[in-house]
Protein backbone atom coordinates (compact mmCIF):
# COMPACT_ATOMS: atom_id res chain seq x y z
CA UNK A 1 0.00 0.00 0.00
CA UNK A 2 1.23 3.71 -0.84
CA UNK A 3 2.15 5.36 2.34
CA UNK A 4 1.01 8.42 0.70
CA UNK A 5 -2.77 7.28 0.00
CA UNK A 6 -4.56 8.49 2.87
CA UNK A 7 -8.11 7.46 1.97
CA UNK A 8 -9.18 4.07 3.70
CA UNK A 9 -11.52 1.57 3.18
CA UNK A 10 -11.29 1.87 -0.95
CA UNK A 11 -11.33 -1.00 -3.44
CA UNK A 12 -10.96 -0.38 -7.24
CA UNK A 13 -13.59 -1.36 -9.10
CA UNK A 14 -12.96 -3.38 -12.29
CA UNK A 15 -15.73 -3.00 -15.09
CA UNK A 16 -16.26 -4.90 -17.83
CA UNK A 17 -15.18 -3.10 -20.75
CA UNK A 18 -10.99 -3.27 -21.54
CA UNK A 19 -8.23 -0.92 -22.66
CA UNK A 20 -8.22 -2.95 -25.37
CA UNK A 21 -12.20 -2.62 -26.32
CA UNK A 22 -11.64 1.10 -26.40
CA UNK A 23 -8.36 1.17 -28.59
CA UNK A 24 -11.15 -1.22 -30.80
CA UNK A 25 -13.51 2.17 -30.84
CA UNK A 26 -10.97 4.21 -31.59
CA UNK A 27 -9.00 2.90 -34.11
CA UNK A 28 -5.82 3.79 -32.63
CA UNK A 29 -3.89 2.90 -29.17
CA UNK A 30 -3.88 5.15 -26.28
CA UNK A 31 -0.19 7.30 -26.09
CA UNK A 32 0.92 9.88 -23.66
CA UNK A 33 3.75 12.40 -25.74
CA UNK A 34 5.01 13.97 -22.68
CA UNK A 35 6.82 17.25 -24.14
CA UNK A 36 9.61 18.47 -21.68
CA UNK A 37 11.64 21.71 -21.91
CA UNK A 38 12.38 25.31 -20.25
CA UNK A 39 9.69 27.91 -20.95
CA UNK A 40 9.75 29.49 -23.93
CA UNK A 41 11.58 26.41 -25.78
CA UNK A 42 8.42 25.88 -27.86
CA UNK A 43 6.42 23.17 -26.11
CA UNK A 44 2.66 24.29 -25.93
CA UNK A 45 3.47 25.65 -29.74
CA UNK A 46 4.18 22.76 -30.94
CA UNK A 47 1.82 20.78 -29.22
CA UNK A 48 -1.03 22.73 -30.23
CA UNK A 49 -0.14 22.08 -34.00
CA UNK A 50 0.25 18.34 -33.26
CA UNK A 51 -3.19 18.38 -31.91
CA UNK A 52 -4.14 19.94 -34.65
CA UNK A 53 -2.74 17.69 -37.61
CA UNK A 54 -3.45 14.49 -35.65
CA UNK A 55 -7.33 15.62 -35.01
CA UNK A 56 -7.36 16.15 -39.03
CA UNK A 57 -6.18 12.82 -39.31
CA UNK A 58 -9.29 11.41 -37.24
CA UNK A 59 -6.92 10.94 -33.99
CA UNK A 60 -8.76 10.98 -30.51
CA UNK A 61 -6.22 13.86 -29.27
CA UNK A 62 -6.22 15.55 -25.84
CA UNK A 63 -3.50 18.76 -25.05
CA UNK A 64 -2.60 18.86 -21.09
CA UNK A 65 -1.10 22.16 -20.67
CA UNK A 66 0.93 23.11 -18.09
CA UNK A 67 -0.80 26.58 -17.24
CA UNK A 68 -4.04 25.60 -17.97
CA UNK A 69 -3.67 22.79 -15.37
CA UNK A 70 -2.56 25.36 -12.59
CA UNK A 71 -5.65 27.53 -13.40
CA UNK A 72 -7.76 24.22 -12.27
CA UNK A 73 -6.92 20.98 -10.96
CA UNK A 74 -3.52 21.82 -9.82
CA UNK A 75 -4.71 25.37 -8.78
CA UNK A 76 -3.54 24.65 -5.05
CA UNK A 77 0.40 24.06 -5.94
CA UNK A 78 3.22 26.24 -6.23
CA UNK A 79 6.85 25.51 -7.67
CA UNK A 80 8.61 24.90 -4.75
CA UNK A 81 10.42 21.28 -5.96
CA UNK A 82 7.74 19.47 -3.57
CA UNK A 83 4.90 21.00 -5.46
CA UNK A 84 6.42 20.88 -9.23
CA UNK A 85 6.53 17.07 -8.18
CA UNK A 86 2.93 17.12 -6.53
CA UNK A 87 1.90 18.29 -10.08
CA UNK A 88 3.70 16.06 -12.31
CA UNK A 89 2.63 13.19 -10.28
CA UNK A 90 -0.86 14.07 -10.58
CA UNK A 91 -0.54 14.94 -14.58
CA UNK A 92 1.02 11.49 -14.87
CA UNK A 93 -1.41 10.05 -13.05
CA UNK A 94 -4.51 11.90 -15.10
CA UNK A 95 -2.43 11.28 -18.48
CA UNK A 96 -2.50 7.28 -17.61
CA UNK A 97 -6.29 7.68 -17.41
CA UNK A 98 -6.46 9.21 -20.68
CA UNK A 99 -4.09 6.24 -22.15
CA UNK A 100 -6.72 3.99 -20.64
CA UNK A 101 -9.17 5.30 -22.59
CA UNK A 102 -7.35 4.86 -25.88
CA UNK A 103 -6.97 8.88 -26.21
CA UNK A 104 -3.50 10.26 -27.86
CA UNK A 105 -2.49 12.84 -24.69
CA UNK A 106 0.17 15.73 -25.58
CA UNK A 107 1.39 16.68 -21.86
CA UNK A 108 3.14 20.01 -21.98
CA UNK A 109 5.05 20.38 -18.83
CA UNK A 110 8.72 21.76 -18.07
CA UNK A 111 9.37 18.92 -15.57
CA UNK A 112 12.26 19.70 -14.85
CA UNK A 113 13.78 16.56 -13.01
CA UNK A 114 14.41 13.40 -14.64
CA UNK A 115 12.97 11.43 -11.48
CA UNK A 116 9.51 12.56 -12.15
CA UNK A 117 9.64 11.99 -15.92
CA UNK A 118 10.25 8.50 -15.08
CA UNK A 119 7.61 8.21 -12.76
CA UNK A 120 5.05 9.58 -15.57
CA UNK A 121 6.84 6.94 -18.17
CA UNK A 122 6.21 4.26 -15.15
CA UNK A 123 2.53 5.19 -14.85
CA UNK A 124 1.70 5.49 -18.29
CA UNK A 125 3.33 2.21 -19.51
CA UNK A 126 7.11 2.53 -20.98
CA UNK A 127 5.17 1.41 -24.40
CA UNK A 128 2.86 4.28 -24.57
CA UNK A 129 4.94 6.93 -23.02
CA UNK A 130 6.88 9.17 -25.42
CA UNK A 131 9.36 10.79 -24.38
CA UNK A 132 10.00 14.41 -26.19
CA UNK A 133 12.67 17.34 -25.39
CA UNK A 134 12.10 20.42 -27.01
CA UNK A 135 15.62 21.85 -27.18
CA UNK A 136 16.49 25.09 -26.73
CA UNK A 137 19.03 26.95 -24.90
CA UNK A 138 18.44 29.71 -21.60
CA UNK A 139 19.35 32.32 -23.67
CA UNK A 140 17.41 31.75 -26.43
CA UNK A 141 14.27 30.71 -24.31
CA UNK A 142 14.73 34.42 -22.29
CA UNK A 143 15.27 36.33 -25.93
CA UNK A 144 11.37 34.73 -26.71
CA UNK A 145 10.36 35.25 -23.26
CA UNK A 146 6.80 35.11 -24.45
CA UNK A 147 5.21 35.55 -21.18
CA UNK A 148 7.70 37.76 -19.83
CA UNK A 149 9.04 35.44 -16.94
CA UNK A 150 12.49 35.49 -17.59
CA UNK A 151 12.89 39.21 -16.57
CA UNK A 152 10.73 39.03 -13.96
CA UNK A 153 13.20 35.66 -13.08
CA UNK A 154 16.51 38.01 -13.57
CA UNK A 155 15.13 40.75 -11.53
CA UNK A 156 14.51 38.51 -8.32
CA UNK A 157 10.72 38.45 -8.65
CA UNK A 158 9.88 34.86 -9.55
CA UNK A 159 11.82 32.74 -7.31
CA UNK A 160 12.60 28.68 -8.00
CA UNK A 161 12.30 29.69 -11.99
CA UNK A 162 13.39 26.70 -13.56
CA UNK A 163 16.93 27.29 -15.76
CA UNK A 164 17.82 30.73 -13.55
CA UNK A 165 17.48 29.71 -10.08
CA UNK A 166 16.06 26.21 -10.59
CA UNK A 167 17.86 23.67 -12.11
CA UNK A 168 16.50 21.50 -15.57
CA UNK A 169 17.61 18.08 -15.97
CA UNK A 170 18.01 17.31 -19.46
CA UNK A 171 16.07 14.06 -20.60
CA UNK A 172 18.82 11.38 -21.24
CA UNK A 173 17.39 8.86 -24.15
CA UNK A 174 14.30 10.82 -24.84
CA UNK A 175 12.48 9.00 -28.10
CA UNK A 176 12.40 12.34 -29.74
CA UNK A 177 14.57 15.61 -29.72
CA UNK A 178 13.43 19.06 -31.25
CA UNK A 179 16.13 21.46 -31.09
CA UNK A 180 13.78 25.01 -31.76
CA UNK A 181 16.73 27.03 -32.23
CA UNK A 182 17.32 25.19 -35.65
CA UNK A 183 13.71 23.54 -36.54
CA UNK A 184 10.16 25.74 -37.29
CA UNK A 185 7.19 24.80 -35.63
CA UNK A 186 5.90 23.10 -38.84
CA UNK A 187 8.98 20.86 -39.30
CA UNK A 188 8.70 20.14 -34.76
CA UNK A 189 5.27 19.15 -35.24
CA UNK A 190 5.27 16.92 -38.48
CA UNK A 191 8.59 15.28 -36.94
CA UNK A 192 5.96 14.31 -34.30
CA UNK A 193 3.37 13.28 -36.18
CA UNK A 194 5.37 11.04 -38.47
CA UNK A 195 6.61 9.13 -35.72
CA UNK A 196 3.34 8.78 -34.02
CA UNK A 197 2.12 7.13 -37.39
CA UNK A 198 4.75 4.79 -37.60
CA UNK A 199 4.15 4.13 -33.72
CA UNK A 200 0.29 3.51 -34.11
CA UNK A 201 0.96 1.16 -37.43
Amino acid sequence: MDKNIKSTNIVWHQGKITYEDRCRVLKQKGLVLWFTGLSGSGKSTIAVEVEKKLNQLGKAVYRLDGDNIRYRLNSNLGFSEEDRNENIRRIAEVSALFKDAGIITLACFISPFREMRELARKKVGSDSFIEIYVKADVETCAKRDPKGLYGKALKGEIEEFTGVSSPYEEPENPEIVLDTTKLTIDECSNKVVEYIEKKLY
